[in-house]
């Protein structure tokens, strides 16, 4: 049986390991150097260059060239070079092609099986976007986890006591923190958060718009027009940031950089430490959000962290470490390489799945990993409402069902809208699936039972199904990845259940009013027709003038557009209604 490699999927850089000997180790790329550029090149001789080649040519080569690709997964991003239209999946699948290979050549065997990792926060389509090019670069994808995941099992495999460690995951285009507990062998994931678009390439666009706006400044001279040049000042940023993190000052010079009016000029700039945290503040700020909810999902505070790991080339930046040193009040673990510990988690993983359990240190015990799904999963409800069936941070794998009936009398076919988000109305949440159940006993509303289950596998990929309960007739639905959210949508989806968080608490108190009061208008309405004539005139005139008043707000009420006073004064109609029915129902 061939081994199974470990593969960190970067936005930056990509790194490969696989477990010899009961130990994860990392296989160096064909430069000599443990991690690999994630850049793909297209030459103009039809040559493909992939990883450090790729990089050095990008200079000369920068509208071939192709970086950060991961930023486009599950997206609809593509690029067309020569004719050929390439997508997200495609080059990325360039890049594992290539780890393969130094794979290959490392074990002198062929290698067929992987596990991948993705940020935490990665949704379905980006998952499965992972998924399908492992497959198109010929791997056999056994398993998708999350890098910071990934980076505890590789620290609990050397660190066996009991405790809880808070993984910070900051990389070349993504931000991840989870929450995990470590002991007695087993590595569970507690509660996860997470920015998409967040990370070192974020970092250096800073530097690159202040170079910018000082050349322009200077020489009056837009840079941006000028691709050969832009491609050495984003180089130069880079480079500018990692110094940046051990020196307080970085000489920026680029010779020769562009000309003006047929004459060279050449790049003088210094950029110090305490500029570009300036420059920076608003991004590290943005980490402490993803933090908190992390530590409240866990129901934690910091003190209750055992370790703080940094995981990430990003991390290494000195304002990066004092802030998670403000938000935790604990220094961050240096035991772990940010680099190769997701890597080699991921090889870990892979090793297991085989039947090669790794002990745990201190425990005697093989690890066990217990990962979460990073969102809430729904269907939509009588009035709209997104009726949650498996919450975020649910332990995977999973498998959720419940009982629901029909909304209309004689009702033969009901519609499944299934749900991603964390809003309380199914309109703010994304759509990510909807299917027909046909055949439903003919019955009044409410009497058939149609029993709809969620299943979650250990990557994260969902099948919904729907049974009528006495017919037995079924369907179902596999995600896949044109219904899922975009990188965007899931973002935008978590700034707004921020932001319109009392919107919700409105629809959700008018949801309830709502039902009570339909239940109650039925209740009163049946009373008074039962006791016919011998309701006394007064009361059967007051009690039909509130049902009227009530029944008029309840129909007026529109969940999408409700504001305070309506719901106030709906609540006050149907507390009317109750005192004057009082004997009656």
């Amino acid at each position: 049986m061939g081994k199974v490699i470990g593969i960190d999927l970067g936005t930056t850089n990509s790194c490969v390991s696989v477990v010899e000997n009961n130990v994860p180790v990392i296989i160096p790329g064909t430069s000599g150097s443990m991690t690999t550029p994630s850049v793909v090149a297209f030459t103009k001789k039809g040559e493909r260059l992939v990883g450090e080649s790729a990089r050095r040519q990008a200079v000369t080569n920068p509208d071939r060239t192709i970086s950060s690709v991961k930023r486009h997964m599950g997206t609809n991003w593509s690029v067309k070079i020569d004719g050929t239209e390439y997508k997200s999946q495609t080059i990325s699948a360039m890049i594992l092609r290539q780890l393969k290979k130094d794979a290959e050549e490392f074990l002198g065997e062929t290698v067929t099986d992987a596990v991948i990792t993705v940020p935490a926060y990665f949704n379905d389509i980006q998952r499965q976007a992972t998924k399908d090019a492992g497959r198109i670069a010929g791997l056999n994808v056994k398993r998708i986890i999350n890098e910071p995941t990934s980076a505890a099992l590789s620290y609990g495999l050397n660190h066996g006591e009991a405790q809880k460690v808070m993984v910070y995951d900051l990389g070349g285009g993504t931000f991840d923190v989870s929450i995990i507990e470590i002991g007695d062998g087993v590595v569970e994931v507690l509660a996860t958060a997470g920015d998409n678009h967040l990370g070192g390439d974020d970092f250096d666009e800073r530097i690159v718009q202040w170079i910018v706006q000082n050349f322009r400044n200077e020489y009056h001279v837009d840079l941006n027009k000028d691709f050969a040049a832009m491609q050495r000042v984003r180089d130069s940023a880079e480079r500018t940031k990692k110094e940046l993190s051990s020196s307080g000052t970085s000489h920026i010079v680029l010779p020769y950089l562009t000309q003006v009016k047929g004459e060279a000029v050449h790049m003088d700039m210094t950029l110090t430490r305490a500029k570009f945290e300036e420059l920076i503040s608003d991004l590290v700020a943005r980490t402490e959000e993803p933090v908190r909810n992390a530590l409240n999902d866990a129901r934690i505070n910091p003190a209750q962290l055992g370790r703080v790991l940094l995981v990430g080339g990003s991390t290494r930046i000195p304002a990066i470490q004092d802030k998670v040193r403000q938000m935790t009040g604990k220094e961050p673990s240096k035991n772990i390489n940010p680099d190769e510990c997701v890597a080699k988690g991921a090889a870990i993983l892979g090793s297991t799945l085989q039947g090669n359990g790794l002990v745990a240190a201190g425990t005697g015990k093989d690890l066990l990993l217990l990962d979460v799904t990073p969102m809430s999963l729904s269907i939509e409800t009588v009035g709209g409402v997104a009726t949650r069936l498996v919450e975020r941070n649910t332990t995977l794998p999973t498998r959720y069902s419940r009982i629901f009936s029909t909304a209309a009398p004689y009702q033969r076919t009901v519609e499944i809208h299934v749900l991603q988000g964390e809003r309380p109305m199914a309109r703010d949440n994304k759509t990510i699936g909807k299917f027909k159940l046909k055949g439903i006993k003919s019955a009044p509303a409410g009497v058939p039972q149609i029993e709809v289950t969620f299943d979650i596998d250990a990557n994260g990929i969902l099948k919904v199904s729907a049974r009528d309960l006495d017919t037995g007739k079924e369907q179902s639905i596999t995600i896949t990845a044109n219904d899922r959210m975009s990188e965007e949508e899931i973002n935008q989806a978590m700034a707004d259940a921020q932001q319109y968080a009392g919107l919700d608490q409105v629809r959700r108190e008018a949801m309830e009013v709502l039902n009570d009061s339909q239940s109650l208008l039925g209740k009163a309405e049946q009373a008074v027709k039962n006791a016919g004539k011998q309701l006394d005139k007064p009361v059967k005139k007051q009690v039909k003038a509130d049902i009227g008043r009530l029944r008029k707000l309840v129909a007026k009420c529109r969940l999408d557009k409700v504001t305070e006073a309506e719901v106030t004064e709906m609540r006050a109609a149907k507390t009317q209604l109750e005192n004057s029915a009082a004997g009656l129902v």
